[in-house]
């Protein structure tokens, strides 16, 4: 249970973060303090990428902790290839339309991985 909170706790800042950064506008005006309301955009997306390659590092945790086979670790591979992928796109070339990838592919992400292990207790290779 600990290294799902982890995970979870991991997803969230890139997630939100590039959200907020499409409408860092309207968060400054409602005085909101986001990370892109109170930094630079590209101090944002290296904290992006940085929190990115932590959480993706972090599901490969539950391989030896909670016994997940080679259906779990192929979708943590794949899933967590592309999080890192839309992450280095936003540090690379910063902007709405790059932030704005990654926001939308975080939010299956999630949810295929979580999927996904659960399925692998049932699909043993």
């Amino acid at each position: 249970a600990l290294v799902l909170f982890g995970i979870i706790f991991l997803w969230t800042p890139p997630h939100f973060w590039a959200l907020a950064q499409r409408y860092k506008d309207d968060y400054a005006s409602a005085s909101v303090p986001m990370l892109p309301v109170v930094s630079s955009e590209s101090e944002t997306n290296r904290q992006i990428l940085i929190y990115s390659v932590v959480l993706v590092a972090a599901t490969f945790v539950l391989v030896p902790v909670a016994g997940m086979g080679l259906l779990y670790a192929a979708a943590a591979l794949v899933l967590g290839a592309g999080f890192i992928y839309y992450a280095v796109r936003l540090w690379r070339m910063p902007g709405d339309k790059a932030s704005m990838a990654l926001f939308f592919y975080s939010l299956p992400y999630l949810a295929l991985l979580f999927m996904l292990a659960g399925a692998d207790q049932f699909a043993r290779f």
